[in-house]
């Protein structure tokens, strides 16, 4: 199954650029050549062309949920994600919609599972900085351990569909 991770934010307004930490963490520990780990600073369509062409996608995202505590760490599919602060571009349609549209024009080459690993961000920051808040920073572990528990299922399913 081929799979993309992508990390999501800009890395230069501090919490929001958790997705990319955390990339860079995976990058440490991912060697199998069917996963790709990349880095996206934007959105809506632009999301979409990057996930084209892959069996599965996850995302790695600052999400604001109503419930949750700052920094906690949550697994949810790109439908009951709640506000993903990317998954949207104000110059953009958000990448529901757009993965709509693709489906509607038989665009086949979409992803058929969508997963978020969402860090709660209670409030982004429009301060300039690389250095990510200190409960974001312990969330970043967290939502690697995620991801690798999301790539090792993955694993285990192939190895059933060849045995």
């Amino acid at each position: 199954m081929k799979t993309i991770v992508l990390g999501i934010g800009n890395p230069i307004l501090r919490d929001d650029g958790a997705g990319i930490h955390v990339a860079h963490q995976l990058k440490h520990y991912v060697t199998d050549q069917k996963v790709t780990i990349d880095e996206a600073y934007t959105g809506g369509m632009n999301l979409l062309d990057m996930m084209i062409g892959y069996d599965k996608a996850i995302l790695i995202d600052t999400v604001n949920i109503a419930d949750a505590k700052n920094g906690e760490v949550k697994r949810l599919t790109l439908h009951n994600s709640g506000n993903t602060c990317h998954s949207y571009n104000p110059h953009d349609i958000s990448l529901q919609e757009a993965l709509r549209l693709a489906e509607k024009l038989g665009e086949k080459n979409i992803p058929k599972e969508i997963i978020v690993i969402g860090i709660v961000v209670k409030e982004l920051s429009i301060q300039f900085g690389e250095q990510l808040s200190e409960n974001i920073q312990a969330a970043v572990p967290k939502a690697v351990e995620m991801t690798l528990h999301e790539l090792k299922k993955i694993k285990l399913r192939r190895k059933k569909v060849l045995t």
